[in-house]
């Protein structure tokens, strides 16, 4: 009886009040002791409502239905397929709606509805992965943002790749205290990458030279991280391998670098070889083993007199710890093997000879940006001492 003359009322009233009651009512529905007769007839005019011309009353059931496990779910459906603020709603809240309907709107749904339900709780590994994939930008950085949200690897490696050269998604995902070491790797480089297409775009510098640069900067960055995370080098090898950047350049960077266990790491895993087996081969003096590993490695043939001649400096000299650890290129490593480079027939060693030039250019500059770094220290100390006797003197 009150649902009919609900209906009777509702063709003529205004917008606002009809939104008013139609709020009254999905909340009687829910919270009301109705007899099932009245139940029937209150679900009835909620679906008769989804064709409101308002969006007020539609964004009324909305409100009150959005949340509730108890909401009919024809309705819920209907809205979830509405203006998108609308839907929002309900994307955000419902739990009725199942992981393929949720999919489904990130697929078809604007950014506002992807938004919402990236910022679901407890938002399941498929949602997840389908927002990585195809969600916008602030859906993505909701989604990283969110605590109940089940992300797999590949997802954050999909955001990566999409919007790596946003600033925001890049904070938000370094700001992950157990970030993976593959994720970060992988936001080293697309920040190499975006600022080389910036100055190529810009004429600053030219292609190939930018690409060198950025190619540059992200072994460094790479052997960084091998130095500070020692316990996730073989994940960060793996990722390295799958995408194509574990090089004979990175490689021997790391080994001119002081880190043997990335290098070591590394050949184990280009060899498919235990690394306790490819540790004792590279430490063998007699370097036949070594040779051995190297050839199934697939390293270019045209590189191995560098790593050999690395090998013997480290055996004769040790890999002793240094205060800059082994996030850099050792200058008077390099040097050693560039020396012992040099005395091979021009022709086999041409390009490896380029690559330890740069090497020991890079580790010179470094070595007097840390020398002029430590005297300039010095002096703002003796300049202290200097005052301070001058206080107390006076």
């Amino acid at each position: 009886m009150i649902v009919r003359h609900f209906l009777q009322w509702v063709r003529t009233a205004e917008a606002v009040e009809r939104a008013e009651a139609t709020s009254a009512l999905a909340r009687a529905y829910l919270y009301s002791d109705l007899t099932q007769d009245d139940r029937i007839a209150a679900e009835g005019a909620m679906i008769m409502l989804l064709d409101d011309p308002s969006p007020l009353v539609r964004h009324a059931l909305a409100k009150v239905l959005g949340s509730s496990p108890e909401a009919p779910a024809a309705v819920i459906h209907a809205l979830i397929n509405d203006q998108p603020d609308i839907a929002a709603i309900v994307l955000e809240r419902s739990p009725l709606l199942l992981d393929s309907d949720l999919v489904d709107q990130v697929a078809i749904g604007a950014d506002c509805a992807q938004a919402a339900v990236a910022r679901r709780n407890a938002l399941p590994r498929s949602v997840s992965a389908a927002i990585a994939e195809v969600g916008g930008p602030e859906a993505c950085l909701i989604l990283i943002e969110n605590a109940g949200a089940d992300l797999a690897l590949f997802s954050l490696g999909r955001i990566v790749e999409r919007f790596g050269h946003l600033g925001a998604i890049r904070e938000s995902l370094l700001a992950w205290p157990d970030l993976p070491i593959e994720i970060r790797h992988a936001l080293v480089v697309k920040v190499s990458r975006t600022l080389a297409e910036f100055a190529v775009a810009r004429n600053w510098l030219e292609e190939g030279r930018a690409e060198r640069i950025a190619q540059e900067a992200c072994e460094k960055a790479t052997v960084v991280l091998a130095a500070h995370s020692a316990s996730e080098i073989p994940p960060l090898i793996g990722h390295l391998r799958e995408s194509g950047q574990l090089t004979a350049g990175l490689v021997l960077r790391s080994l001119l670098s002081g880190n043997a266990e990335f290098f070591e790491q590394a050949l184990a895993e280009l060899a498919e070889l235990p690394i306790a087996r490819v540790s004792a081969l590279v430490h063998d003096r007699r370097g036949a083993g070594f040779k051995a590993v190297y050839d199934r490695a697939g390293l270019p043939p045209s590189v191995y007199p560098g790593f050999r001649a690395a090998i013997e400096a480290m055996h004769e000299t040790g890999l002793t710890a240094e205060a800059t650890g082994t996030t850099r290129l050792r200058r008077r490593m390099v040097e050693r093997v560039l020396t012992g480079c040099a005395r091979l027939p021009a022709s086999e060693v041409e390009p490896l000879m380029t690559l330890l030039r740069r090497y020991a250019t890079e580790a010179a500059r470094e070595e007097a940006r840390l020398f002029c770094d430590e005297l300039a220290d010095m002096s703002n100390i003796v300049a202290a001492n200097d005052a301070t006797r001058s206080v107390v003197a006076a």
